[in-house]
């Protein structure tokens, strides 16, 4: 039988709706965040090297060498931050370290504050490791802006960490300088960890990325290649750690993950040093990708009246469409455009349905013309 830990453990609704559209031909994928750009030739080509010159054996579990440095001087030019390979733990993408550090922090009974709307997979984090959700809910009307006093509300004694994602997903949402700050601030008065997910750094669309390290060395970051890199497959996140967490997190490391993999950790130090150019361009498309759903959303009469600071993610109002979110989500599948049923997010986003925009530019415009068709054919999307 399940252990209540599984049973407890809730689908993740973007990949059941992968799934049904997979079954079916033709469909724009707009329900997964799968950046549809190739990866930095740089990058490919170290992969090939590494495995045709037989680099596939175990790698230290802090990550190797290479790509700690690589990491190490990312946070220097990035950012003015020095952060020595000695704090940064390589993992089998960000996930892994998001649940390394879940149990390094959370004890049975444990709180850990969300914002809400929150990435889909957050509260089961925190669920393996035996804590609470509590969440301060952010409003579609600024934009879902995170708000610190919310946090401020929401912490408590019992509170083992807070868990801030910038630019965020669902929403889209950044991080200001001063509010990284404050919540630094409040993450010291408090004596509370910040865990801060910055996976989506590189794609912020007005002004600089901006990292909690600025603030405090206390936190916990977790970053990796996949989104800004196209390198989703190649399972490579890390993890910046304060002193005191390196050799607790390394043990559950070594125990739990052993490494990430040894050709994927090559591709990825090469396309951390390969050229910023590459970057800038698919920035630059997904700015303009980001505009076009902005203003289609606003055509549709299912805007929420808020344009994404960054990642590639928007939310859609659908509260005046007949049923619910996942009623919704079907009759656009039987459109042939797939989006992620709202729920998932939390209850501020129960409403709506995260459309991803990091899907080609033809294929985003395919989806437009097959939305606008079906609203304009039945207004009421009525059975």
């Amino acid at each position: 039988m399940p252990s209540e830990r599984a049973e407890r453990t809730t689908p993740f609704s973007a990949m059941d709706v992968l799934e049904r559209a997979d079954d079916r031909q033709g469909v724009v994928h707009m329900e997964v965040g799968e950046p549809d750009f190739s990866l930095p030739a740089a990058a490919a080509d170290a992969a090939v090297a590494a495995v045709r010159g037989g680099d596939d054996d175990y790698t230290s579990s802090r990550g190797t060498a290479g790509l700690r440095d690589a990491i190490s001087d990312y946070y220097d030019e990035t950012y003015g931050v020095d952060v020595p390979p000695s704090r940064i733990l390589v993992t089998p993408g960000s996930s892994a370290g998001l649940l390394l550090a879940m149990l390094a922090l959370v004890d049975p009974g444990d709180d850990v504050v969300l914002t809400d709307p929150y990435y889909a997979c957050y509260p089961n984090f925190v669920r393996q490791a035996g804590g609470n959700i509590v969440t301060t809910k952010l409003d579609p009307r600024t934009g879902f802006a995170p708000d610190i006093q919310g946090f401020e509300n929401a912490v408590s004694r019992d509170t083992a960490a807070m868990l801030v994602n910038s630019p965020a997903n669902p929403t889209g949402a950044v991080l200001s300088d001063s509010e990284l700050g404050e919540l630094a601030a409040l993450s010291r008065r408090t004596d509370t960890p910040i865990i801060s997910d910055e996976v989506y750094h590189g794609l912020t669309y007005d002004g600089d990325d901006h990292t909690v390290l600025e603030y405090t060395e206390d936190a916990i970051v977790l970053d990796g290649v996949s989104k800004r890199y196209a390198m989703t497959g190649y399972r490579v996140g890390w993890m910046v750690l304060p002193p005191g967490l390196v050799d607790p997190i390394n043990r559950l490391a070594q125990n739990l993950v052993i490494c990430a993999p040894a050709p994927s950790q090559a591709a990825a130090e090469a396309a951390i040093r390969a050229d910023h150019g590459w970057l800038d361009d698919v920035r630059d498309q997904y700015r303009q990708r980001r505009d076009r759903l902005v203003d289609a959303a606003d055509d549709w009469g299912l805007s929420m009246d808020y344009t994404p600071g960054g990642a590639y993610y928007l939310l859609l109002d659908v509260s005046d469409l007949p049923g619910d979110a996942f009623d919704v989500a079907d009759v656009f599948l039987d459109a042939g455009v797939a989006m992620t049923p709202g729920p998932d997010f939390g209850s501020v986003a129960e409403d709506t349905l995260r459309a991803s925009y990091a899907t080609s530019t033809e294929q985003i415009e395919l989806a437009i013309e097959r939305i606008s068709g079906l609203l304009e054919e039945d207004p009421t999307l009525a059975d």
